[in-house]
């Protein structure tokens, strides 16, 4: 079994920052790629950020695109999420997802690309 386990959500005003992490354990896996999605309150989960493992490419929402940037650390097994200038319209859940080298190829912005996923960690940003 493989777990994720996100960390560093919190409050924050509007404009300010906050850095995601989400640590992957437990079964070793060949990793095709893993990614951040959100879920605010009455809306379906949505794409944040995806980083491809092979190639390091990295994929971004339009919504976030030039504010959050993803990252990764290999020796850690762990994947960062830096949100910077945050907006109120940024509050939500959000979930750490990795996907298998089994489904290689298949769309990184697509939830049915990933096997495992964390509980979530809340992000809420205040105006």
């Amino acid at each position: 079994q493989v777990q994720l386990v996100e960390s560093g959500g919190g409050l924050v005003q509007a404009g300010g920052s906050l850095r995601l992490s989400c640590a992957a354990s437990g079964r070793a896996f060949s990793t095709y790629a893993m990614g951040w999605f959100r879920q605010a309150p009455g809306k379906e989960r949505e794409f944040v950020a995806a980083i491809k493992w092979g190639t390091s490419n990295t994929y971004y929402a339009d919504s976030v695109k030039g504010r959050f940037t993803i990252s990764r650390d290999n020796a850690k097994n762990t994947v960062y999420l830096q949100m910077n200038t945050l907006k109120p319209e940024d509050t939500a859940v959000y979930y750490c997802a990795a996907a298998s080298s089994l489904n290689w190829g298949k769309l990184v912005f697509v939830k049915g690309t990933y096997d495992y996923w964390g509980q979530g960690t809340q992000v809420t940003v205040s105006s």
